[in-house]
């Protein structure tokens, strides 16, 4: 039978509560972990991005020199 009282049920449902409570709290630790190794990996991810565009942007520049002195060329 169970013949918990009232006290022991009570008992039973905070302990429950705190165990939840510590399991939540280290889900959301490892999640905020997991948000700020995102956050980095993508700002290192922009940075290269951003390398690129202005690479693209410069190779852009060499390609419109020598077609100016191409057509400098052929008059």
């Amino acid at each position: 039978m169970d013949n918990q009282t009232t006290l022991e049920k009570l008992s039973d449902k905070v302990s429950e509560i705190v165990r939840q409570y510590h399991s939540l709290k280290s889900e959301n630790e490892a999640l905020r972990m997991e948000v700020v190794t995102l956050k980095a990996e993508k700002e290192v991810k922009d940075q290269a991005i951003e390398g690129l565009t202005e690479e693209n942007i410069l190779k852009d520049i060499e390609i419109e020199e020598i077609v100016s002195k191409i057509e400098s060329i052929l008059g």
